[in-house]
């Protein structure tokens, strides 16, 4: 675990899991060791924090390219932080550009770290799940490593879309671990890669309850890369 993010997960973890009190279920899915990608889904920013204090594993987030070429003191600052966390650069071009972040975490999975991923590829607008993208069907099976399904609960009450600050409420979050997808063998012909990626989501739905809309989200921001 890389040193910054081993003090974040000490201090700023710490005050999250004892502040803010998320429940937590499944946690003995995540294994101890080795590559795997945790993919859930996606109603806050708040999900990030929560996922970073209750796994006492690195974990691998994204980060747009911009904190990684800022100039003067603040650029410094961004690039030593994001450098230190051990995050993946994203590029937002699109294309050609954005699947660079794949290929960036492809070493990292094989290497024995864990990499987040929204299948959804945004947050969602209404609190509903929607369809998810193949790009994590298509990773896991790049890296070679399983899909860890994980299912958030109440952080769009903890910090909701336009808040930048989370919310300070005792146990109104919940995170759920599914038993692990293995994807060894399994072909990465288009009907594949959507049987994972459903299978990915429903595992997801059953934990949290929540209504699935059987298209892609609109894109509130820029999300993590999610090739289709």
């Amino acid at each position: 675990m890389p040193l910054l993010y081993t003090i974040g997960y000490y201090t700023v973890g710490t005050a999250m899991r004892r502040g803010w009190a998320p429940k937590v279920e499944g946690l003995e899915n995540v294994p101890a060791t080795g590559g795997a990608i945790v993919a859930g889904n996606h109603l806050s920013v708040a999900d990030e924090l929560i996922l970073g204090s209750v796994i006492p594993r690195h974990i691998a987030f994204w980060a747009k390219a911009e904190y990684f070429t800022g100039a003067g003191l603040k650029g410094w600052f961004s690039r030593s932080v994001m450098t230190g966390i051990g995050a993946i650069r994203v590029e937002r071009a699109g294309g050609r550009a954005a699947l660079s972040a794949f290929d960036g975490a492809i070493p990292v999975l094989k290497s024995g770290d864990l990499v987040a991923i929204y299948p959804e590829g945004t947050r969602s607008p209404d609190g509903r799940l929607y369809r998810g993208r193949t790009g994590v069907a298509r990773l896991a099976l790049a890296a070679g490593v399983p899909i860890i399904p994980v299912g958030f609960i109440g952080t769009d009450k903890l910090q909701p879309i336009g808040h930048r600050i989370p919310r300070f409420e005792r146990g109104t979050a919940t995170v759920k671990f599914g038993k692990p997808i293995e994807v060894e063998g399994r072909g990465n012909d288009s009907t594949s890669l959507r049987q994972i990626t459903d299978e990915v989501m429903t595992a997801i739905q059953e934990m949290t309850g929540q209504e699935y809309v059987p298209r892609y989200a609109p894109m509130l921001r820029v999300g993590t890369p999610q090739a289709e």
